[in-house]
């Protein structure tokens, strides 16, 4: 069933500590931190891009998880935070469907990788999320809440950020000239002398 997913990300300086206040404002661990793995599928020309859309399959915590995101019908895709219409379904096997995807003609056009963790306040999501190029947080919730939660946690509204990570490669990559196709730790390890993080 599709739903409007609204959130934003913010850099994490010090793991730590984010840690340690999150209970204080109420979260609850829900996922401790598993690796987590995705494939975005494309046509060759990149068309699902082009409309920023995205249908991405994913391996996390033990499950298959088949995404699609688009921009919402009317008003706009990113205000202060990121707005998208998001269809998600549990799938018995990934590999399977990715297969299916290929002989449709689609293309993996990119992959990335993670660390995560969720938490939970009951009326939102803050996950964590350990990246090859850096750590960042995302809330996922209501607008108003998402606000709250920015605040109570003393970030600037310098410091949020509505970009994929698609886009922060993108961004990493320009900084210190990476050759890294995918957002893997194996690629981006071994596609610069020395990592830099975003």
């Amino acid at each position: 069933m599709a739903a409007v997913e609204t959130e934003i990300k913010f850099r994490v300086e010090d793991l730590a500590s984010l840690v340690d206040r999150l209970p204080t404002l109420g979260f609850h661990l829900i996922t401790p931190r598993a690796f987590e793995s995705n494939v975005l599928f494309d046509t060759p020309d990149r068309s699902l891009r082009a409309v920023r859309s995205i249908l991405r399959i994913r391996h996390y915590n033990g499950k298959w998880i088949l995404t699609h995101k688009r921009l919402p019908d009317s008003g706009i895709g990113e205000d202060r935070h990121k707005h998208r219409i998001e269809t998600e379904t549990e799938l018995a096997s990934g590999e399977a469907l990715a297969e299916v995807f290929r002989n449709l003609g689609l293309v993996e056009a990119f992959r990335y990788e993670k660390f995560r963790a969720e938490w939970s306040d009951d009326q939102g999501h803050c996950v964590i999320d350990e990246t090859p190029i850096g750590i960042f947080a995302e809330l996922e919730g209501p607008s108003d809440w998402i606000d709250s939660v920015s605040a109570a946690l003393g970030l600037a509204p310098s410091q949020l950020m509505t970009d994929s990570y698609g886009r922060l490669f993108e961004q990493w990559r320009n900084l210190t000239g990476s050759t890294a196709n995918d957002l893997t730790f194996a690629a981006v390890a071994t596609s610069i002398p020395a990592i830099k993080a975003l």
